[in-house]
């Protein structure tokens, strides 16, 4: 593990403000009207999405790497319950370190890098507390594994394809190649859901030790059928927890008891959907074409957030983004603070907080 001390300032407000008071003259010559609005909007805090209830402030590049570091794919993103944000990302070009997890604290202030094995792939991200002590389990899509380690990034296990998987009488996975894990959810008894989303499109069931159980479902586009299961969570908003799987390549959310059978379907409002996390009543779903949804329980869209499609915008320059609409959501989760946090599939990363207006 490497560490390295952030000399950035706490107040991410101030730290925008005086950049684009300082840069204003030289950006709107070279850059032209779109950044001068850009950097004007991010000033002064008035960019603001939502409707009714739900309606947030947008904070671009909130979470920002000091000098030396630099995101690639802004891919996961988690926070554990001293208040540390942990983001997953790919590295990017020019990056002094090949730390592939970034940690702030609660008030973006850049903390610590980790986990070199990971660089350029890493994908999923989520905390889990067992038996007092919180862990991370990553996803590594580069070297196809799954791994747990300590906050500070200790390694404690990895594991790669479930060579022992059989599907209808044959082996799912003849080649460790044809396995990679996009993300997972964490079961009441410890077990963990994996969703080999980039691979053959199963759900797979794991001790939290990481030796492989069962099938939840295999690829497909009929009930308890998937395809690129992509994210995974635990939805226990209704009382009988149920695990919901982003299942992108058909545009919406499967729902499965925890034995796998099929419960129900939800597309309203579902493009590419990524991931899930949960706050009271809200599912929050990162989508990667464009926007961020929130669903309550019945289903109903209660607000789509920084809707930016259609977009061309993947490989732009930051300059090019547009103030309060989103390019390609990744993940997202609700922090204690009641904010969201929003990390973006762009090669130059980003990451946006999104601030409850009162």
């Amino acid at each position: 593990m490497t560490e390295l001390d952030s000399r950035r300032p706490t107040d991410r407000r101030c730290f925008i403000r005086r950049t684009a008071t300082i840069g204003a003259a030289a950006a709107t010559a070279a850059l032209g009207s779109r950044a001068n609005a850009y950097l004007q909007a991010l000033a002064e805090g008035d960019v603001v999405t939502g409707t009714g209830d739900h309606r947030y402030r947008v904070q671009h590049d909130w979470l920002m790497p000091p000098d030396g570091l630099a995101w690639g794919d802004t891919h996961g993103v988690c926070q554990d319950r001293s208040g540390d944000i942990h983001i997953s990302h790919t590295v990017g070009a020019g990056a002094s370190k090949a730390d592939a997890i970034y940690v702030f604290g609660p008030d973006g202030s850049f903390k610590r890098s980790f986990g070199s094995r990971f660089k350029g792939g890493g994908h999923g991200l989520d905390v889990r507390e067992e038996n007092g002590v919180e862990y991370l389990y990553h996803c590594d899509v580069n070297r196809r594994r799954l791994a747990k380690t300590t906050l500070d990034g200790a390694l404690l296990w990895e594991v790669g394809a479930p060579i022992e998987a059989t599907f209808d009488g044959a082996r799912i996975y003849t080649t460790p190649e044809s396995w990679n894990p996009t993300n997972v959810a964490f079961a009441p008894d410890g077990d963990l859901f994996v969703g080999d989303g980039y691979g053959r499109s199963f759900v797979h069931r794991y001790t939290k030790g990481g030796q492989w159980k069962a099938i939840v479902a295999g690829p497909g586009s009929g009930e308890g059928q998937v395809s690129q299961p992509h994210g995974l969570w635990l939805d226990d908003r209704g009382g009988e927890p149920l695990l919901a799987v982003a299942d992108r390549a058909n545009r919406r959310i499967q729902w499965f008891d925890l034995d796998g059978k099929h419960v129900r379907f939800q597309t309203d409002g579902m493009r590419q959907p990524c991931h899930f996390k949960t706050r009271g009543d809200l599912l929050l779903v990162p989508d990667l074409s464009s926007v961020v949804t929130l669903v309550d329980t019945d289903g109903k869209v209660v607000a789509q957030l920084g809707d930016g499609a259609p977009t061309n915008l993947r490989g732009a320059a930051r300059r090019d983004f547009i103030p309060g609409r989103f390019v390609h959501p990744h993940d997202a989760t609700f922090l204690a603070d009641g904010s969201i946090l929003v990390a973006e599939w762009v090669p130059i990363g980003r990451v946006t907080r999104l601030e409850p207006v009162a």
